[in-house]
């Protein structure tokens, strides 16, 4: 029978789930090897790649996630919160079990939805904002939209991205270091923040990396490493993706750090995986890709993610990066009714940990009980919230309008133009 008269069965609970989530190292286990893309362009990209995966034994992490649930009541909010918790790790562990087969895309999806899931409206889907987005900003001329970027290599981007970390995490600030071998341009862990030494890289994507990467995943770890009562906080894990990207993303956008060619980028990372839901094969995705950047290496880059431990014959993609749009669209509307509503106080509970935005008014009673400790550390625009406050009470009126009618009113105007 589940303690409810203590605070220690969830202290527990969450130590036993931030073990069994340790384990769950997605993009480890779907790595792909260097040779797999040598061998690709060896064969003229002509044929599909050959791929094989370690097994992922889930049995230790199945077994935390039990004893876990053993130990919690089911009308708490507290307790229905670690639920949800060990719900996404353990179907986290089988989607890992069941590479390569339809179940490892079954359980991908239920994690990470694919672009065609609507959000919270029911409508809007994150397949329609990156249809709109590429609509919009294949049309602008780069060029004429600021001064000219400085292309800048690994060594000199891993300098300054250290100082501005530095800066604004002191001394909790990662190493920032270069590999040879990384499956992104660039990934962040509360120790370290590594970056591939053969990527090249612009000055824009300095303050991009530090207010994605440094700002956020970077401090929501090692805010979660503070909360000795509830530690499953400070481990990641695809139940808490969305959020995590979600805000990372946001804070590119409400910094100005986001740039058109990002946007582009992300919006075609959520085609690539729609067209892999509906049956395209890698060759077709990668083609799709290299129509987009003329740059065969990062379109191979781009289509791995897309198929990395999914089926590579279409039909059952990794939906991984699908959320990235899919996250911001939520943390934007659930910042835009935090303000709306008149509950900015709970904007800061978003950087207490690695968290999903539903599990908010948990970590709120558990804030007020003294279980959770509040963020020490936030990026800039949330520890002061008076342009993001500004920004959001206006820009939601605005939301309200119709906007075909004033698109139409300047179309006829800027035509004499």
């Amino acid at each position: 029978m589940p303690r409810q008269d203590s605070a220690a069965h969830l202290t527990e609970a969450a130590r036993l789930l931030r073990h069994a989530a340790k384990r769950i190292r997605v993009l480890r286990w779907l790595a792909w090897p260097p040779s797999v893309a040598e061998r690709f362009f060896a064969d003229g990209a002509r044929e599909l790649p050959k791929v094989r995966y370690r097994r992922f034994d889930a049995s230790e992490s199945l077994d935390a996630v039990a004893q876990a649930r053993r130990l919690l009541g089911k009308y708490a909010l507290p307790d229905k919160w670690l639920r949800r918790q060990a719900r996404a790790i353990e179907t986290s562990a089988r989607m890992l079990a069941g590479v390569g087969t339809p179940d490892f895309f079954r359980h991908a999806r239920a994690l990470y939805g694919v672009p065609s899931d609507p959000v919270l409206d029911g409508a809007t889907t994150s397949l329609a904002l990156g249809k709109r987005l590429d609509r919009i900003l294949a049309r602008l001329d780069p060029e004429g939209l600021g001064p000219p970027v400085e292309s800048i290599g690994a060594e000199e981007l891993a300098a300054r991205l250290s100082e501005e970390t530095q800066h604004l995490l002191g001394e909790k600030a990662p190493r920032v270091v270069v590999v040879d071998t990384l499956s992104a341009k660039a990934v962040a862990g509360a120790k370290r923040i590594r970056i591939h030494a053969a990527a090249r890289f612009t000055d824009n994507d300095v303050q991009q990396l530090l207010m994605h990467e440094s700002m956020v995943h970077v401090a929501t770890s090692l805010n979660g490493r503070m909360q000795r009562k509830l530690p499953v906080l400070g481990v990641g894990h695809p139940g808490t993706t969305k959020t995590q990207e979600g805000l990372a993303v946001f804070s590119e956008l409400i910094s100005g750090s986001m740039t058109p060619h990002r946007f582009r980028r992300l919006a075609g990372r959520v085609g690539a995986i729609q067209m892999s839901v509906d049956g395209a094969n890698f060759l077709e995705v990668y083609r799709y890709f290299l129509e987009r950047t003329d740059d065969p290496a990062q379109s191979f880059e781009d289509t791995r993610r897309v198929f990395r431990g999914g089926e590579l014959r279409g039909g059952a993609p990794f939906p991984k990066d699908g959320v990235y749009l899919d996250g911001l669209m939520r943390v934007y509307n659930f910042l835009r009714a935090a303000v709306w509503l008149h509950r900015t106080d709970v904007v800061p509970l978003l950087f207490c940990g690695r968290l999903d935005i539903e599990d908010i008014p948990a970590l709120a009673q558990l804030t007020r009980q003294k279980m959770c400790r509040r963020p020490k550390l936030l990026p800039p625009w949330a520890r002061d919230q008076r342009f993001l406050v500004s920004y959001m009470a206006f820009s939601g009126f605005l939301n309200r309008m119709h906007f075909d009618t004033v698109r139409k009113h300047y179309a006829g105007m800027l035509a004499h133009c």
